[in-house]
């Protein structure tokens, strides 16, 4: 028997679905649907997040700021009468210059402390340089009750250390809490203490992202420590230290817990409002004081345009000095 005999014959092709090419459209389709919405779909949590927590907020209490508002539901449509208030409040004035004394007391040093720390950790002859870095960082990490209690001890005028320190030296002891200037320097000296070595991390980032070459040519043309320092350090530096200064800026216009802290939570901010700040201020006419909530909420978008005024105005002069 011979094999094309005993040999079967091929059996004939399947046919091709019908239905094929419409599963490839609609594949294409779930693809391109893919690449358009998908990055959407992603960043969507951010956006429902801030929504909710801060843009409505932002609404609502822009809202607010426009009627006379009672925490218990009354409330009447009154303007912008709450901002003209603001013009004749003695308060508010008083917790407007408290707040830029105590901002300018402890931003400038900070800043310029933390510059000189991260250009010090930025050096090559330093050992040890993480144990200073997260060292330099701990202050940031402990509690703020807890770094208000130790330096309200430190402060205090009968057995406070420094009024100790100050003694030896023949000076009387110090009021801290009972004068303006006094418990502005106070509460800035918790405020240095506590942020000057996150800004130095964040200064000392900016530091290592400048090509080490800049300063190995300049080093060889004889550039000293000093002068790399003002003729490259500074100027590449400056989009960093620029996020710094308004960072800076932001944090001390709302400052709140420190001094809340300071003054035993008494939220007038001493018994003559020595230091009361905006962000005080704010709480005491809008939740402390039940039927001026109203007026609270100008107070707070009065803080967020002064925020704004600032920081566009530290911001053009960090960027003018720095060409």
């Amino acid at each position: 028997m011979s094999l094309s005999a005993t040999t079967a014959p091929p059996s004939p092709a399947a046919p091709p679905s019908p239905d094929l090419p419409s599963r490839q459209r609609r594949g294409r389709l779930l693809n391109r649907l893919d690449v358009k919405y998908s990055p959407y779909l992603y960043i969507a949590p951010f956006f429902l997040i801030f929504g909710a927590f801060g843009l409505y907020p932002m609404v609502r209490t822009a809202w607010m700021s426009l009627h006379d508002w009672d925490m218990i539901g009354d409330h009447s449509f009154i303007g912008f009468d709450n901002y003209t208030r603001l013009f004749s409040d003695e308060y508010f004035w008083n917790a407007l210059v408290n707040t830029f004394g105590i901002f300018a007391m402890s931003t400038i040093p900070q800043l310029l402390l933390a510059l000189f720390l991260a250009n010090l950790l930025n050096r090559t002859f330093l050992r040890a340089k993480t144990f200073f870095r997260m060292a330099i960082f701990m202050p940031n990490v402990v509690s703020v009750a807890a770094v208000a209690i130790v330096f309200g001890m430190l402060f205090q005028r009968e057995f406070g250390l420094f009024n100790w320190l100050l003694s030896f030296v023949g000076v009387d002891p110090v009021d801290w809490d009972g004068q303006r200037w006094s418990s502005w320097f106070a509460i800035s000296s918790m405020v240095n203490w506590r942020w000057t070595g996150y800004n130095t991390l964040i200064l000392l980032a900016g530091m290592q992202a400048i090509p080490k070459d800049l300063y190995e040519a300049a080093e060889i043309d004889g550039a000293g420590p000093w002068r790399q320092f003002w003729q490259i350090t500074l100027p590449m530096l400056k989009p960093t230290f620029t996020f710094v200064v308004i960072l800076s800026t932001i944090g001390g216009m709302q400052l709140f817990t420190e001094p809340l802290l300071f003054a035993n939570g008494n939220i007038l901010g001493g018994s003559q409002r020595e230091f009361q700040t905006l962000a005080m201020y704010m709480y005491e006419m809008g939740i402390a004081n039940l039927n001026t909530a109203g007026y609270g909420a100008a107070v707070a978008w009065a803080i967020f345009m002064i925020i704004v005024v600032v920081s566009l105005v530290n911001f053009l002069l960090v960027r003018r000095s720095a060409k």
